[in-house]
C-alpha cells in the first residue's frame, strides 16, 4: 500500500518554509538598505576604500620602520612621501614615452587604416573607395549631429577627473593616518562596542585586514612578474611603448582575469598597428604563455595561503562587480568576496557545535 502525506508534517514543513523565507527576505532587505546607504555616502566611502587598499600595500614598510624604533608619525610620513614619489614616477614613465612616440603611433594607425582599405577593396569584399568614402562621410555627419552630446560627455569627463583627483588626495591623507594610528584602531573599537560585539567585530576586522593585505600584496607580486616577463617579450619583438605597456600590465593585475585580458588586448593592438600581424601573433603567444605561467605557477606559489575562493567565484564576482559599478566594481569585487568569505567562516565557527563522543545507551535500555 502506498504511503500518504501526513497533514501534520506537511503543515510543519510549510510553517518552517514560510518562517525561513520571511527571515531571508528581512536579511535581503537589510542588505539592500546597507547597499543604498553606501551608495548615498559613496563620496566618503570610496576614498576610504582606496586609502585602505593603499595602506595594506604600504603597511609592511611602515611596520618595519616602527620596529626599528621610528616614531609612528615619522614612519607614516616617510612611507607616504615615498609612495607619492613612486606614483609620480610611474605616471612619468607612462606619459613621457607615450608623448614621445605619439607621432609614430599615429602614423601606424593611419597605415593600418590604409591596409584595411586595401584589403576591403579586394576579394571577397570588393568594397569600392566610393563606398568607403561615403561611410566616412556618414560617420562624420553623425559626429557633427551629436556635437552637443559630445560636449556634455567632455564636461562629464572633466568632472570625473576632478572627482578622481579629490578622491586620490583624500585617500593619501587617510593612508597616512591609517599608517600612523592603525594599531590603535581595534582596541578603540572594542571599547566602543557593547557585549559580545566587543569581541566578535574586532576579530572579524583583524581577519579581514589580513585577508585584504594578502590579496593586495600577492596581486602586486604577480603583476610585477607579469609586467617584467611581458615587457621583456615586447622589447625583444620590437613593439613600441614597452614601458607603458608593462606598467599597464602591472596595474591591470589588480583586476583578476578581466585586467589581464584588457592589458593583453592593448598590447596586441599596438603590435598590430605598429609592427604588423606577424608580430601581433607573436605578442599574443607571449601573453598567453605568461598568463599560463601565472595561473599555474606564479599564483599557486605566491598565493599559497590564498583567499579561499574558487576561480569560478572570482570570475563571477568580477563580472557582477563590473556590471553593477563598472571598473570600480571589477576592482573591488574580489576583495569584497574575500571579506564576505571571512565573515561567513567566522559565523560558521560561532554557530558550529563541537562533535562530542557518541552517547552510550544504558545497559537496560531496549534497542
Amino acid at each position: 500500500m502506498s504511503d500518504t502525506l501526513s497533514p501534520r508534517k506537511t503543515r510543519a514543513a510549510l510553517r518552517v518554509s514560510a518562517r525561513v523565507s520571511g527571515e531571508l527576505l528581512l536579511v535581503l532587505a537589510m542588505a539592500a538598505v546597507a547597499v543604498w546607504a553606501l551608495g548615498r555616502m559613496w563620496s566618503v566611502v570610496w576614498p576610504l576604500v582606496v586609502g585602505l587598499l593603499l595602506t595594506t600595500l604600504t603597511w609592511p614598510l611602515a611596520r618595519y620602520l616602527r620596529r626599528l624604533g621610528w616614531p609612528p608619525a615619522l614612519a607614516a610620513s616617510v612611507v607616504t612621501v615615498g609612495f607619492l614619489v613612486v606614483a609620480l614616477g610611474v605616471v612619468a614613465l607612462i606619459a613621457v614615452p607615450v608623448a614621445s612616440q605619439s607621432g609614430e603611433l599615429a602614423d601606424g594607425v593611419v597605415g593600418g587604416i590604409q591596409k584595411v582599405r586595401e584589403w576591403a577593396s579586394g576579394p571577397p569584399l570588393n568594397i569600392s573607395d566610393d563606398q568607403i568614402t561615403g561611410a566616412f562621410d556618414s560617420a562624420t555627419a553623425r559626429i557633427q549631429d551629436s556635437l552637443g552630446s559630445m560636449v556634455t560627455t567632455v564636461v562629464t569627463g572633466v568632472s570625473t577627473v576632478v572627482n578622481g583627483v579629490v578622491t586620490a588626495v583624500l585617500a593619501v591623507f587617510l593612508m597616512f593616518f591609517m599608517l600612523k594610528d592603525g594599531p590603535k584602531f581595534l582596541p578603540w573599537l572594542a571599547r566602543q562596542l557593547p557585549g559580545r560585539f566587543a569581541t566578535d567585530v574586532p576579530v572579524v576586522a583583524e581577519r579581514g585586514w589580513e585577508t585584504l593585505g594578502g590579496f593586495v600584496r600577492s596581486q602586486a607580486y604577480v603583476g610585477l612578474l607579469d609586467a617584467v616577463l611581458i615587457g621583456l617579450g615586447l622589447w625583444i619583438v620590437g613593439v613600441p611603448l614597452v614601458l607603458p605597456l608593462a606598467v599597464l600590465t602591472f596595474v591591470s593585475a589588480f583586476v583578476p582575469i578581466v585586467g589581464a585580458l584588457f592589458a593583453g588586448f592593448v598590447a596586441v593592438l599596438i603590435a598590430l598597428v605598429s609592427n604588423g600581424p606577424t608580430d601581433a601573433l607573436i605578442v599574443l603567444a607571449i601573453i598567453v604563455l605568461v598568463q599560463q605561467l601565472e595561473g599555474n605557477v606564479f599564483q599557486p606559489m605566491i598565493q599559497s595561503r590564498g583567499l579561499g575562493l574558487h576561480a569560478a567565484v572570482v570570475l563571477l564576482a568580477v563580472t557582477l562587480g563590473g556590471s553593477l559599478a563598472g571598473i570600480v566594481g571589477s576592482l573591488l569585487a574580489v576583495p569584497a568576496a574575500a571579506l564576505a568569505a571571512v565573515v561567513w567562516n567566522y559565523l560558521r565557527e560561532q554557530l558550529s557545535e563541537p562533535v562530542g563522543e557518541p552517547e552510550t545507551s544504558d545497559a537496560g535500555s531496549v534497542a
